[in-house]
């Protein structure tokens, strides 16, 4: 069953968040922005929009000026803002699903190897006019498509999201980011931001995605070495020794309040072995998991 983002919200306050397990969720909106007003966000969901709007695009340590048609694409786990610079009549449109619809249409996907999902492709693309009236086709047609009681209209909805990828793979785009004056304390803030998303953990079926240095560094687009400069510089702490806090933070909680098994507990953090997350445990707690276990109770 597709639903509107506000009856899907509606519905997680009513039943908290376990109403998303297991839900396919599509939604197509019109672009709403404030002139002049920037915040980073972590989208709970994937995105395609249509800009139609003059603005800035901010990632963690650059940006780029939006100053013509564009198709963006963003991904939950990585953090971007737009500050708009003019208001237009029009300015476009956006269609945002999560990744269980996409994964619905079986795990070799198409879309799975695209801007979406894959973060080493570009994420904005800017559009001539032919290319705005194909995706304003293509948005119209989902939109259809959500409203149908066609039985099949999921996979239609797919096929027409993988057409919107290439409409925009297909056109060249010109990737003129500037960098930040004050790159390092935003990229340290955003990693810690990212790093606190991640939790708490959804269990089962959900395995911590963002384990080591070079993850984070992957998803905000840095090299690893500048990450623990700026991160160690901001905090104090190295990158390694925030993640690893965190991670043994998660599974005291897991371990004393949850009645998941230790070895459901240990995949779900990112660990293949049950044996080697009692070592970790042990390493930084002074006890094993089962120790921890026995006080859940105590």
């Amino acid at each position: 069953m597709i639903e509107s983002i506000s009856e899907f919200y509606k519905r997680i306050d009513r039943q908290g968040p376990a109403y998303t397990k297991g839900r396919e969720f599509i939604d197509i909106q019109p672009s709403k922005c404030n002139i002049g007003k920037t915040s980073f966000s972590y989208r709970d969901f994937y995105k395609i929009a249509l800009v139609l709007e003059k603005g800035k695009l901010y990632y963690a340590d650059k940006w780029i000026m939006v100053d013509r048609p564009a198709l963006l694409f963003s991904n939950p786990l990585i953090p971007y803002a737009w500050e708009a610079l003019e208001e237009g009549v029009d300015r476009g449109g956006y269609c945002i699903f999560n990744e269980l619809f996409i994964k619905a249409g079986g795990t070799n996907s198409p879309l799975m190897d695209t801007p979406l999902f894959d973060t080493s492709k570009e994420r904005i693309y800017f559009l001539d006019e032919a290319g705005v009236l194909n995706v304003r086709s293509l948005l119209d047609k989902i939109g259809d498509a959500i409203q149908s009681e066609y039985p099949q209209k999921n996979d239609m909805i797919r096929c027409y999201l993988h057409l919107l990828v290439h409409e925009a793979m297909r056109m060249q785009t010109s990737s003129k980011y500037v960098a930040h004056k004050n790159a390092g304390q935003r990229i340290a803030e955003l990693f810690l931001a990212l790093l606190e998303r991640q939790f708490p953990l959804d269990i089962p079926g959900k395995v911590l995605a963002l384990k080591t240095a070079n993850d984070f560094a992957a998803r905000l687009s840095v090299h690893v070495n500048h990450l623990n400069r700026v991160v160690k510089a901001a905090t104090g702490r190295t990158t390694s020794t925030l993640i690893t806090n965190r991670i043994t933070q998660e599974a005291i909680q897991l371990l004393q309040r949850s009645n998941y098994s230790i070895s459901e507990i240990a995949f779900a953090l990112g660990f293949e072995e049950p044996a080697s997350f009692t070592n970790f445990i042990k390493k930084h707690t002074g006890i094993s998991p089962s120790e921890h276990r026995v006080m859940q109770t105590a």
